[in-house]
C-alpha cells in the first residue's frame, strides 16, 4: 500500500532536478530554411530573391516589406539588413524532374519527404535540401552547388 511508515522517499523522488533545453530538430530547421521564405513565412515560390547573407525570400515579400515604412511597424530582424531591391538578387534555380510536391493532392495519406527538394544543381545535380552548401552568382543569380564550383573552377557562369 505504502504512507504507512514502512517506506523512506528517496532524495531523487523528493528534489525535481533542472529542466532539460528542448533541442531544435537540424533537419527541420534546414528544411524550413530551404522551402519557406524567411520574411513572410509562406511557402517559396517564383520569383525566388537571395540577400548577401544567403537567406531566401519570395520577392514580392521583399517588395511590400520595404513599401511597408509605417512608424508602427517594427522592422523585421530577417530583412534589416535589405535597404533596397538592389540588396537582394533574384535567383536562376533549376527544377527537379523528380520532384512531385505541388503535382500531387495532398490528402494526408500519403508520406510527405521532407529531404526531397524542389531544385537541384544544374551541373551535378544534387538537391537543394540544404544537406548540401549552395552559392549563387551575384551578377547572373545562377544558382550551382559548391561541390559544382570547386570542380569548374571559375567565377564566370556556365550559361
Amino acid at each position: 500500500m505504502g504512507c504507512d511508515g514502512g517506506t523512506i522517499p528517496k532524495r531523487h523522488e523528493l528534489v525535481k532536478g533542472p529542466r532539460k533545453v528542448e533541442k531544435v530538430d537540424k533537419n527541420a530547421e534546414m528544411v524550413a530554411r530551404w522551402n519557406y521564405c524567411a520574411l513572410s513565412q509562406e511557402k517559396l515560390r517564383r520569383p525566388i530573391v537571395a540577400c548577401e547573407l544567403g537567406r531566401l525570400y519570395n520577392k514580392d515579400a521583399v517588395i511590400e516589406f520595404l513599401l511597408d515604412k509605417s512608424a508602427d511597424k517594427t522592422p523585421m530582424e530577417a530583412a534589416s539588413h535589405i535597404k533596397s531591391i538592389k540588396n537582394v538578387t533574384e535567383l536562376n534555380l533549376a527544377d527537379n524532374p523528380a520532384w512531385a510536391g505541388d503535382k500531387e493532392s495532398i490528402k494526408g495519406d500519403k508520406y510527405d519527404d521532407i529531404q526531397s527538394a524542389r531544385f537541384i544543381c544544374p551541373v551535378v545535380g544534387l538537391e537543394m535540401n540544404g544537406r548540401h552548401r549552395f552559392c549563387f552568382l551575384r551578377n547572373c543569380g545562377c544558382v550551382f552547388s559548391e561541390r559544382a564550383l570547386k570542380e569548374i573552377k571559375s567565377e564566370v557562369c556556365h550559361k
